[in-house]
């Protein structure tokens, strides 16, 4: 296999996946630095020379009735890149998350004859386990986060490996507060609240609001709060502080151009949508309030599905509730502010040692385990 030809196709679908894809993407260049890599990437990866067939943000949607509005564009998104991956093969076909997405494109490449791996297991041990026959169809490799998981495909001989997670590898395991405020400029004397409400527009059109409020019955209780909200691109910044100049508040806040690990290792405490952002919060061993909105009918279908006691990350990984959940009602300015007050005045020391045994169970040095198991299935073996 001639290194100058090798052409690697990526598809990921949000922003996690992009930080995902850009750690694989570094250690694939470094093997083979005159392969092409093309698909749907996001800033992260397009920084490394990627070249995006597609706006990342065409696949940042979610939910079961959410996603039906997309669904003629989604479809003609993957329809034009099994025509250009049939036209230009790759080596290997990655697809990072957006499983719903991914696994279609990936079992219609396989079928094709090209080789393929999906990078991130979907959450067959959450609901609808039954996809994982599907998921043994379409790909010739899962690469999981979470230690878990490999259990679950080994039953049905499906090829997947437990790597870690690359924000374990990115993030020290003793943090430092005090240098990520003075990296920013911040005081070190003032209560400081991480709001994240969300990377896509619809997580952002549902939570903003109600984190408003919730910042500002905190502000009551703590006089000198800061919030800082780091968006995550331009559409998102837009969107929050179009909300923000219509609906004035009586805090003090700043609204940032990413940076949301900076923001939460500046943080005492962090509130935010349920989501890989919860697990990075840990990582940064930062008490948090997690918070999720479902429409009501996909709240209701998944009732029915969902397996987990839990939804938030943290939670799952440590098999207890160790971070304050919320889901639907109970996303409400009140029982956010109240558990938010009980963090922010609390010694955390428990809940840090906690984080910390996570943090080095994912410790893997993921990004070079995924780029040798990616290559091990370009070679055949």
């Amino acid at each position: 296999m001639s290194e100058k030809r090798i052409r690697i196709g990526i598809v990921v679908g949000e922003v996690s996946g992009d930080i995902l894809g850009a750690g694989l993407l570094k250690e694939l260049k470094q093997r083979f630095p005159h392969a092409v890599f093309e698909g749907i990437g996001g800033p992260l990866m397009i920084e490394q020379g990627f070249n995006t067939l597609f706006d990342m943000e065409e696949l940042s949607v979610m939910g079961l009735v959410e996603v039906l509005g997309r669904i003629r564009r989604l479809f003609q998104v993957r329809a034009e890149l099994v025509s250009h991956f049939t036209q230009n093969p790759p080596d290997i076909f990655i697809g990072i998350d957006a499983p719903d997405f991914n696994l279609g494109l990936e079992a219609k490449l396989k079928a094709q004859g090209i080789k393929t791996a999906h990078y991130v297991s979907p959450t067959i041990w959450a609901w609808r386990e039954n996809r994982v026959h599907k998921i043994k169809k379409a790909v010739d490799l899962v690469l999981c986060l979470f230690p878990f998981e490999p259990a679950v495909y080994e039953q049905y001989q499906v090829n997947a490996k437990f790597i870690g997670h690359t924000m374990a590898d990115q993030i020290p395991i003793v943090v430092d507060k005090t240098a990520a405020r003075q990296k920013r400029e911040l005081p070190l004397d003032i209560p400081i609240l991480a709001m994240l409400p969300g990377s896509r527009g619809g997580e952002v059109a549902k939570l903003l609001a109600v984190f408003v409020k919730s910042a500002e019955a905190l502000a009551k209780k703590l006089p000198n709060l800061r919030v800082l909200i780091p968006a995550v691109n331009q559409k998102r910044r837009e969107q929050i502080e179009t909300y923000l100049e219509q609906h004035p508040v009586d805090f003090n806040y700043n609204v940032i151009d990413g940076n949301a690990r900076d923001v939460m290792l500046a943080s005492d405490t962090v509130l935010l949508a349920s989501g890989t952002a919860t697990l990075e919060a840990m990582l940064c061993k930062r008490p948090m309030v997690v918070a999720y909105k479902l429409a009501p009918i996909t709240h209701w279908i998944m009732g029915y599905l969902y397996k987990p006691d839990y939804f938030a990350l943290p939670n799952i990984l440590a098999d207890k509730e160790i971070v304050p959940e919320l889901l639907q009602d109970e996303v409400n300015p009140d029982t956010i502010c109240r558990h938010l007050v009980q963090l922010m005045t609390s010694d955390n020391q428990a809940l840090m040692d906690t984080f910390t045994e996570l943090h080095q169970n994912l410790n893997r040095h993921a990004d070079e385990q995924a780029a040798d198991a990616i290559i091990e299935v370009m070679q055949g073996k």
